[in-house]
């Protein structure tokens, strides 16, 4: 009978060695010997502590920084254990109200700003972990992060033009500008 199990034991025992500790170290190697930024989650460092990633969206409430798309994710915003869409259809009464609530917010935080509110402000993502809007979505935000700093709108529009992203690979998706690291800048222009 041991004769019988010996194979299977053995065949156990190298593939659990190799699939369980050779491969996983050989596709780590690999990883952060090519990218080690995206291999250790993009991580964006400031004064020696991690402040966020470049690849998951932040909670910006505060009129002096840019705000990002809104999270669906549960209990909180953004959370990375929880990603995921309200999968509400765009004639589901409660994503109508929400995006209602999310347009009075927007125009009671500005309330000059007569420029079309972008959509990407008002409308969660499928993942509810976006870390970038589009380019009008920034440029619209001018006005109130301009007032709270007491900031030249110029000069945030110029910085919001130096952080836009490109299409990947020149044809895939659209122009974005990252939030965290949009705001990152905003801090250390004073």
């Amino acid at each position: 009978m041991f004769k019988e199990i010996r194979p299977a034991l053995s065949s156990f025992a190298i593939l659990t060695l190799i699939t369980g500790i050779v491969y996983p170290l050989a596709v780590t190697g690999i990883s952060q010997a090519l990218m080690p930024d995206q291999a250790n989650g993009s991580l964006v460092v400031k004064d020696g502590k991690p402040t966020g990633s470049t690849l998951i969206g932040q909670n910006f409430s505060d009129p002096k920084y840019f705000w990002g798309r809104p999270s669906a994710t549960s209990p909180m915003p953004y959370n990375g254990a929880s990603s995921g869409g309200s999968n509400l259809g765009p004639t589901n009464p409660a994503l109508i109200d929400a995006v209602k609530a999310r347009v009075q917010a927007l125009k009671e935080a500005d309330p000059g700003n007569g420029r079309p509110i972008p959509v990407d402000l008002v409308t969660a993502s499928a993942s509810g972990l976006d870390p970038e809007i589009s380019p009008a979505a920034a440029l619209y935000q001018i006005s109130r992060v301009a007032k709270a700093r007491g900031i030249e709108p110029a000069k945030l529009q110029r910085l919001v033009e130096e952080r836009i992203l490109g299409r990947q690979f020149g044809f895939l998706g659209e122009p974005r500008v990252n939030v965290l690291e949009l705001n990152l800048a905003l801090d250390s222009m004073h």
